[in-house]
């Protein structure tokens, strides 16, 4: 048996119209800072944002979208909060805010692949 390692999770969702609270998830982060492990998958249904919003910026969110990626990989074209480590990198993505790019609050639970576990969240809350 393979070790278990104690991981957080957040679902990520677009939030066309905040004021409505309406939301589609479109991606999941995970985290597991003592193996130096932040991944995410974001896959986002233009279909499900148009019925939420028919006027919704769809290049604006995907752009922003992207951004959230980069900072999760701490790819060079992040930014500043791209150069965090990764728990700090973590808890800035899943920060309770009010804008168009939201996550839930963080979830953790236990797994012996978190690349296998990152895409099986990504099927069970997001596809």
């Amino acid at each position: 048996m393979q070790e278990q390692h104690l991981y957080e999770y957040a679902i990520i969702r677009v939030v066309p119209r905040v004021e409505r609270e309406e939301f589609i998830n479109v991606g999941v982060i995970i985290c597991h800072w003592k193996k130096g492990f932040l991944g995410c998958k974001i896959k986002l249904d233009r279909q499900k944002l148009q019925a939420l919003d028919p006027l919704a910026d769809i290049e604006m969110i995907q752009k922003n979208l992207e951004s959230f990626e980069k900072i999760c990989a701490g790819a060079i074209h992040g930014g500043n909060i791209a150069a965090m480590d990764i728990a700090s990198r973590f808890r800035w993505l899943t920060a309770v805010r009010s804008s168009v790019i939201q996550t839930s609050r963080p979830h953790s639970g236990y797994a012996e692949d978190l690349e296998q576990t990152l895409q099986r969240l990504f099927e069970e809350n997001v596809v």
